[in-house]
């Protein structure tokens, strides 16, 4: 399964591990959006930083 994540909010005034963690993610501007595999990792990644993003799951075919 993938997973589609884009940012939704700044990261202005944020702390400076999230700001990593969304850099690591290959956003940084609101409305950037990235295709990731569904991994531990990436969901880890995701659950730090949720109140930045947001995810939808892509059905492979």
């Amino acid at each position: 399964m993938k997973l589609k994540v884009t940012q939704t909010r700044s990261t202005i005034n944020r702390i400076e591990d999230h700001k990593k963690v969304i850099k690591a993610l290959g956003l940084g501007k609101i409305g950037k959006s990235r295709i990731h595999n569904d991994t531990p990792s990436i969901r880890g990644m995701i659950n730090k930083v949720a109140y930045l993003l947001k995810v939808e799951e892509l059905k492979e075919e």
